[in-house]
């Protein structure tokens, strides 16, 4: 009797041990521990303020997000969300790795296309030839159709008012519904821009983040803000509930296409 009650907790000390160990390997192998292909896609954009890194890693501001569209390291992101680096600023992304801290990385602008509010950036050093928990997003060929099921994605720091980059980010993901198109001047003086309203609250940093099918799992749009009484309403400004305000992708593969910029599709191996 004693040996078979012994031979049954060790059966059972097995099985919990090897539990453990799954769960354990799960924790620490990349792609693991909730990091989707469309989170490890998607990077901060900051910029850093301190020197010398403290308990919590680097203090930096936050302006909004970016995402990766190939392994040559290129990303889309809104034009406006590097407004503020115009005067000599040096933006970098914040990313993330499988066993250390986050690290930030710096980017450079190739091409921006003012009138409809797009950039295209490359990180420096090529972060898919490093360690980086890193993934690239397909895009849609096409505009998104009215009543289409989107999902808005971003990052932004668990701290808002005091950002570090050891901080593990915040993921927010926002399922909506395209309601209408719209067009408008996003810049004084120059022609109007189409844009598509989703019915979900954009909140501060989002702008920038891919609006992803959840059909095909493709961006067909850029985030680009609130929209309040007619107008967008960038999210580095004050937050407000109401529909938001979306960039269709075609307006970023026309930038892509001219600077001879590579970018993949679901449907084809490259392009």
């Amino acid at each position: 009797m004693q040996a078979r009650e012994s031979t049954k907790l060790l059966g059972l000390a097995l099985a919990l041990g090897a539990l453990f160990c799954m769960g354990f390997l799960s924790l620490s192998m990349p792609g693991f521990a909730g990091q989707s292909p469309i989170s490890t896609a998607i990077c901060p954009i900051v910029y850093q303020l301190d020197q010398e890194s403290a308990e919590r890693g680097y203090r930096y501001i936050f302006y909004g997000n970016a995402f990766f569209i190939d392994k040559e390291g290129y990303l889309l992101t809104a034009a406006h969300v590097l407004t503020d680096f115009r005067d000599g600023g040096q933006p970098q992304i914040l990313l993330r790795l499988p066993e250390a801290p986050p690290r930030l990385v710096k980017i450079e602008t190739v091409a921006s296309d003012s009138q409809h509010d797009i950039a295209v950036v490359r990180a420096v050093p090529n972060p898919f030839t490093g360690r980086y928990s890193v993934s690239f997003l397909t895009l849609a060929s096409a505009k998104p159709s009215q009543g289409s099921n989107i999902l808005a994605a971003a990052l932004r720091p668990a701290r808002l008012k005091d950002p570090h980059t050891f901080d593990a980010p915040t993921e927010d993901s926002s399922p909506a519904e395209i309601l209408q198109y719209t067009s408008l001047r996003l810049n004084k003086g120059q022609p109007e821009s189409e844009l598509f309203l989703f019915d979900h609250e954009v909140i501060r940093g989002q702008s920038g983040a891919p609006i992803v099918s959840r059909d095909t799992q493709e961006v067909v749009g850029i985030v680009e803000g609130q929209w309040l009484r007619g107008v967008p309403v960038t999210s580095s400004g004050k937050a407000a509930s109401g529909i938001g305000a979306g960039l269709p992708i075609t307006y970023a593969l026309s930038l892509l296409d001219r600077e001879h910029v590579a970018w993949q599709a679901a449907s084809e191996p490259s392009k």
